[in-house]
């Protein structure tokens, strides 16, 4: 996966191919040599033109890819060997429990560029902050720590179009209806009560009014297809501990658990009409699966055997269980990274391709603008050749990984990442975010 041991030069040279491939593999249509427009990627011979929505990319009539001074015999073995295994390479960052800069944010963008990931899941707000603008709803960044810890949408702007710049598509996600508290610092009305004031209130229709308003203002900024509603750990007692919810309850028909359901296929339909696909946790997922739109895919956290049922019910799948991809859980070795395989068990094709990829979670509860990058990092490189490299090349041994991975660690430190040592993996420290334990080179700590 990685490239170790070239010039600066030839570093370089890769680095704009692979933005062209990477470029190329995100379009949605393609108009080749007879002018036919066409689903997926024909990579060679080169087409004469890429669209991505509005926009297209001409290829100039002179435009050559030399093989000259390469392995391959002509210039197609150069981008036909650019593919990923999996679409969906993502990283989470999370900036509700402690707010990143911008300069920390986009100090993570250039560092999932240099391990090809492609995906920043963005877990903007929770429970314990609100910290970005909703034009719609300006009060809700009362809920954000401080007025100097806020992003305004140009901010966000300016993040969506710093990591497309770099191949790298922004997940927003809004987590509903659990995980919502800060909501109310502006807007209390969208507690169950003052004293219940979390999940958010299933019977107030100033709720979904809100949930609406924020995914307009989302779709303005946030143009990847995708956006994450969250949808996990939901403890419903609020609704029926709340006299007037409880009522509405009754009113409607439904126990908590419906009401729960109702609220997340809600959420979905607001979603929808924005122009969005959903991205669900999997909780909605084990409770009414069948309930949920034909365009969610499931992001699965929990534990194994997950992505099983989701794609044999014929949904699609994001792998991230938390024993293995979970970077807040510092006693997970980055050998446990790279052995973890989201195909596990999934042995028919057509359902291994509804897994669209997988993603290490950065969650934000101990890290904060010091200590983020060697805590994501070199971990995070060890998922990510697996989320890239095709099956039956991948290591079948983490210890066959170590030399390059503990390269691509210094590479990472010379870019000005600040990437843990890998030596960190002893019985006398943690393995995620540890410092180095004695002298010596780069390359061997």
């Amino acid at each position: 996966m990685w490239v170790l041991g070239v010039t600066e030069r030839r570093v370089m040279g890769a680095f704009w191919v692979l933005n062209l491939v990477l470029f190329l593999v995100q379009v949605v249509g393609i108009k080749g040599a007879h002018g036919i427009g066409e689903h997926g990627v024909r990579i060679w011979p080169m087409p004469l033109s890429v669209s991505h929505g509005h926009k297209s990319l001409y290829v100039g009539k002179d435009f050559k890819i030399m093989s000259q001074g390469s392995k391959y015999k002509d210039a197609s073995g150069i981008l036909k060997d650019g593919f990923s295994r999996f679409s969906f390479r993502g990283l989470l960052i999370d900036t509700s429990r402690h707010y990143q800069p911008l300069p920390i944010i986009k100090n993570v963008i250039d560092s999932m560029a240099y391990a090809k990931l492609n995906v920043l899941h963005w877990h903007i707000v929770d429970t314990q902050s609100f910290p970005l603008e909703i034009p719609s709803y300006p009060k809700l960044w009362d809920g954000a720590y401080s007025t100097s810890e806020r992003y305004t949408m140009a901010d966000a702007a300016e993040i969506v179009s710093y990591a497309q710049k770099r191949g790298i598509n922004v997940l927003a996600e809004l987590d509903v209806p659990g995980h919502a508290l800060s909501w109310g610092k502006g807007y209390p009305s969208l507690w169950p009560s003052k004293d219940c004031q979390e999940p958010l209130d299933v019977s107030n229709e100033f709720t979904f009014k809100v949930i609406d308003g924020i995914l307009s203002d989302f779709s303005k900024v946030f143009k990847y297809k995708f956006v994450h509603l969250g949808g996990d750990e939901v403890n419903t007692s609020c609704w029926t501990l709340t006299p007037h919810v409880s009522k509405w309850l009754k009113e409607h028909s439904m126990n908590e658990s419906q009401a729960y359901q109702y609220f997340v296929l809600q959420a979905q339909k607001i979603a929808l009409l924005h122009g969005y696909e959903i991205v669900n946790w999997e909780e909605t997922f084990n409770n009414f699966g069948n309930k949920l739109s034909p365009k969610t895919v499931v992001h699965n956290w929990l534990g194994g055997g997950v992505a099983q049922r989701v794609v044999a019910a014929g949904l699609r799948c994001i792998v991230s269980n938390q024993d293995k991809w979970y970077l807040d859980h510092l006693d997970t070795t980055w050998e446990q990274f790279y052995m973890n395989e989201p195909l596990t068990n999934i042995t028919k094709s057509e359902q291994q391709k509804l897994v669209i990829g997988g993603e290490v979670c950065m969650w934000g509860e101990t890290v904060d603008a010091s200590d983020i990058q060697q805590t994501i990092w070199p971990r995070a490189a060890a998922a990510a050749e697996r989320l890239w490299t095709p099956y039956d090349k991948l290591a079948k041994e983490a210890k066959q990984v170590t030399g390059r991975l503990a390269h691509f660690r210094c590479l990472l430190n010379q870019r000005g990442i600040a990437a843990a040592p890998l030596a960190a993996d002893t019985p006398l420290t943690q393995p995620g975010r540890s410092a180095p334990l004695e002298p010596g080179s780069c390359y061997l700590q």
